[in-house]
C-alpha cells in the first residue's frame, strides 16, 4: 500500500526524480522510472524483498507498528517493499493517491468493494463485465448478504436512476467489458454514483493508463487484473487497486462507517482521521482486508510485473495496431456474422472509445462466425498461430470461446445480459506482425 500522505511505511506514491515529481512526467516516463528512485550506491533495478518478516530491535518498536503510528515493515502478508515500489508506479500512471497489489484481479474486485460493502448492502453494476467477476458479485458475495443490481452499459438515465437503492454503497464497471467490448460512459456512471453518495469502482484492465485514465472523468476507485496488459507476457497472476483520493467519505458517516468511525478490529483507528482522503481507502483495505484474507501478491510476482510495466506503454501501441487491423479485416470477410470492436469505424461504441481512449482501446476483438456455435468451435480448431487458452491481453496472441470457457457458468439469458453471444469468439492479438495474425485467421475460416 503506497499512499501520498502518513501511512504505514510512509512513502509516496509520487516518486521524485531529478528534483521534478514523478506526476509531472508523460505516461511513458511513468512507465518506465515511476514508483522507484535509488539513491546513490543502490540497485537500479527494484529489489525482490523475499522474505515473510522484518527484525526490530524492540517490542515497543515493533507495536507503533501496529498501531499504524510508525512508519516500516513486519510481516509480507500486509505489505513488502517491492510490492509497495510497483503499487506507487501503477498510482502514478492512474495519478492516484494510494495504492495496493493484490495476488490476482478477482481479489481486487473483491476487495474494492467489501472494502466498504457488508451483509445487507448494495451494489450498483454494470451486466456487462468479465463473467468471473460476475460470478464473484452475482453468486459468492450475494451468499455473503450484499446483493447487486446489473444493469445494461446503454441503459437509460431512468432505468440508471431505478437501480439505485438506500443502502447502495457503490457503482461497478469495466472501461472496455471484456469480452463484450462494450465501452462505459464513465462520466454519465460517475454523475449517477455521485448524486447518490456513493463511488464509481472502474476495472480499467483492458484500457490501461496508457490509453485510459478514468479518474479525469469521475471515476473514484480503479482496479486492474495485472495479469493481463500490464504484466503481457503470460508470467505472473496479479491485482491492483488503485484509489483517486477524491471521494470525500466524511459527508456519508452513517453511509461508510468502516471508514468514518472507529475500528475495534485495530485498535480504534478511524481511518479517515488519520490517514485522510488520500489514505483512508487504501490503509484500511490493507490493515483489515489484507489482513484478515491475505491475498498478497508474492514479491518475485511484482518484480515480473515491473518488467511488464516498464514496455506497456510500446505494447500498447502495437495491440491497438493489431487490434484494428484485424477487426478491418473481419469486417469485410463475408464469412463473420458480425464484429465489435471499439477503435473501429462504425461500432457501436466508437464516439465513447473516441471520447475516452483516443489513442486506441485495446488489442481484443470480439467477432462471431456464420454457422453459429459449431462454426465457432471450428474456426478455434483451424488456428495455428493464436493459441487457445483462458487469457487475454498477453504478448502473444489467444483466442477463446466464452460461451464454452469464461462464461460456461451463465445460463443464455445471463449470456445476453453480458453481451455473449454463443458464437462469440475472443480473439487477443499479441504484438507478432499483423499480416500473419490475419493470415492464421484467414486460414482457420478457409477450414470451416
Amino acid at each position: 500500500m503506497l499512499d501520498g500522505s502518513k501511512n504505514l511505511i510512509n512513502n509516496t506514491c509520487r516518486q521524485d526524480l531529478g528534483g521534478f515529481a514523478m506526476s509531472n512526467y508523460k505516461i511513458e516516463t511513468k512507465c518506465v522510472q515511476g514508483g522507484y528512485t535509488p539513491k546513490n550506491g543502490e540497485p537500479r533495478e527494484i529489489p525482490i524483498i523475499q522474505s515473510t518478516t522484518f527484525k526490530y530491535d524492540t517490542s515497543e518498536d515493533m507495536g507503533k507498528l501496529f498501531d499504524l503510528e510508525a512508519s516500516g515493515y513486519f510481516y509480507t502478508r500486509l505489505q513488502n517493499p517491492t510490492n509497495d515500489h510497483v503499487a506507487a508506479k501503477i498510482c502514478d500512471m492512474e495519478g492516484g493517491t494510494a495504492a495496493m497489489l493484490t495476488s490476482s484481479g478477482q481479489a481486487a474486485s473483491f476487495y474494492s468493494v467489501f472494502n466498504i460493502a457488508s451483509c445487507g448492502d448494495h451494489v450498483v453494476c454494470s451486466s456487462a463485465i468479465y463473467g468471473g467477476t460476475y460470478n464473484l458479485f452475482a453468486v459468492t458475495m450475494k451468499r455473503m448478504g450484499i446483493n447487486f443490481t446489473f444493469v445494461s452499459p446503454d441503459c437509460s438515465d431512468e432505468e440508471l436512476e431505478a437501480a439505485f437503492r438506500p443502502e447502495t454503497k457503490a457503482v461497478f464497471g469495466e472501461t472496455i467489458a471484456n469480452p463484450a467490448l462494450t465501452v462505459l460512459d464513465i462520466e454519465r456512471f460517475a454523475n449517477a454514483a455521485h448524486a447518490h453518495g456513493v463511488p464509481l469502482i472502474i476495472d480499467n484492465t483492458f484500457a490501461t493508463p496508457v490509453n485510459c485514465r478514468p479518474f479525469e472523468w469521475g471515476a473514484d476507485i480503479v482496479t486492474h487484473s495485472t495479469t493481463k496488459y500490464m504484466d503481457g507476457h503470460g508470467a505472473a497472476v496479479g491485482g491492483c487497486i488503485v484509489d483517486s483520493g477524491k471521494f470525500d467519505w466524511t459527508k456519508y458517516p452513517d453511509k461508510f462507517p468502516g471508514l468514518c468511525t472507529p475500528d475495534d478490529s485495530y485498535h480504534g483507528v478511524t481511518y479517515t482521521e488519520r490517514f485522510g482522503l488520500e489514505g483512508a481507502y487504501i490503509t484500511k483495505a490493507t490493515a483489515q482486508l489484507m489482513r484478515d484474507f491475505g491475498s498478497i501478491q508474492a514479491p518475485q510476482n511484482a518484480f515480473l510485473l515491473n518488467l511488464g510495466l516498464e514496455s506497456l506503454h510500446v505494447r500498447m501501441k502495437r495491440h491497438c495496431e493489431n487490434g484494428l487491423a484485424v477487426a478491418e479485416f473481419l469486417a469485410n470477410d463475408d464469412r463473420i456474422s458480425w464484429v465489435t470492436y471499439p477503435g473501429l469505424k462504425g461500432d457501436k461504441y466508437y464516439d465513447l472509445a473516441q471520447k475516452y481512449m483516443p489513442n486506441g482501446t485495446c488489442g481484443v476483438v470480439s467477432f462471431g462466425v456464420k454457422g453459429g456455435r459449431a462454426a465457432a468451435e471450428k474456426f478455434m480448431k483451424g488456428l495455428k498461430l493464436a493459441a487457445i487458452e483462458t487469457h487475454v491481453a498477453d504478448a502473444r496472441s489467444c483466442c477463446l470461446h466464452p460461451a464454452n470457457a469464461t462464461h460456461r457458468q451463465m445460463n443464455d439469458d445471463e449470456l445476453a445480459a453480458a453481451g455473449i453471444s454463443p458464437d462469440l469468439i475472443r480473439f487477443s492479438c499479441g504484438i507478432e506482425n499483423k499480416d500473419d495474425l490475419i493470415a492464421d485467421i484467414k486460414q482457420a475460416l478457409d477450414n470451416i
